[in-house]
């Protein structure tokens, strides 16, 4: 995070979650590291699911007119290559189900697109912003995407 206060003798939780080495002595490089615990606050943080849903909105304006036009430019920006057709039907059936369910809950939707304190875009469909916001934080939960090497 940009803005976090730090104390010299305890990392703030999040950062100790990520392996943050406390700031008693200093440290040359950190090992790398990848635990459900670190997912499990990314696919939750509020600012993570904003970025995410900001990344979903790009992804509508930008992306394409077809949701698979949408994944496949979500997920080239986000990895630096395009998804295998694998991938891209695990990303696509995940998206469906999202849809399809923000579309029977409206109110849900909703919800879901207003998290965090930046405003959604009100031209955009709520349910299909939302199912995009689900996808675009799985992209952004990739272990590559995370971890970059």
């Amino acid at each position: 995070s940009l803005y976090t206060f730090l104390k010299r003798t305890a990392p703030p939780p999040f950062m100790a979650t990520f392996d943050a080495p406390n700031r008693e002595q200093t440290c040359s490089r950190r090992e790398r590291s990848n635990t459900p615990l670190q997912a499990l606050q990314l696919m939750n943080d509020v600012q993570h699911f904003e970025a995410a849903r900001a990344f979903a909105q790009r992804m509508m304006l930008e992306g394409g007119t077809t949701p698979e036009d949408r994944i496949v430019w979500g997920w080239r920006t986000v990895t630096a290559r395009r998804p295998n057709p694998g991938e891209l039907a695990v990303v696509l059936e995940t998206w469906r189900s999202h849809l399809a369910r923000y579309q029977s809950d409206g109110e849900a939707a909703r919800q879901a697109i207003s998290c965090g304190e930046s405003k959604a875009d009100p031209k955009l469909p709520a349910a299909e912003l939302a199912a995009y916001a689900l996808t675009a934080n799985l992209l952004f939960n990739l272990d590559e995407t995370l971890t970059k090497n």
